[in-house]
């Protein structure tokens, strides 16, 4: 199998900024590692980010966050892409809507996401949908998503493996 390393929603406003969630600082550093390793092995790292524009729906529900073009759209510095990394922009809850990323994935023979970022029960579970039905195998490293509170990380992680067949690994099992 040919994985990819998804980095979705890691951006300044989901961590510290307008949507600031203390939980998700704890995934940053074994995305940091896991994504160090992919590299290594010329796995692909793929970031993902929301990049709102201020007719976009999503922000009626959440208010503005990570707009295009701002400090809280951008990824945080801790995992600044790098060269050889793509980094594609949402307007959604998936990392698949309107991305690009599925054409990307098929061009890099990728058939094994392995996901990673915040939020677990909205964007990761989201883009874990379109994977599955779009025939990708899923994994997803425990200590690299968070959700706003446990009930809602669990509840996700248990609904993405059981509705999508994803493993639920530690990031140190993986490449």
């Amino acid at each position: 199998m040919q994985p990819a390393i998804l980095v979705i929603d890691m951006t300044n406003d989901f961590l510290t900024g307008k949507l600031r969630n203390d939980r998700a600082l704890k995934t940053i550093e074994p995305i940091k590692d896991l994504v160090s390793r992919a590299r290594k092995q010329s796995v692909p790292v793929i970031y993902v980010s929301d990049a709102h524009y201020s007719a976009d729906h999503e922000l009626t529900i959440w208010g503005n966050h990570s707009m295009k073009g701002t400090w809280g759209g951008q990824i945080t510095k801790e995992l600044t892409p790098q060269v050889g990394d793509y980094s594609l922009e949402k307007r959604t809850y998936s990392a698949f809507f309107e991305t690009g990323l599925d054409s990307l994935l098929r061009e890099l023979d990728v058939d094994n996401l392995i996901l990673t970022g915040v939020v677990t029960n909205i964007c990761i579970q989201h883009s874990a949908a379109d994977a599955c039905l779009r025939g990708y195998e899923i994994t997803v490293p425990n200590e690299t998503t968070e959700a706003l509170n446990d009930k809602d990380y669990k509840y996700a992680l248990n609904y993405i493996k059981t509705m999508y067949g994803a493993k639920i690994v530690s990031s140190t099992e993986l490449l």
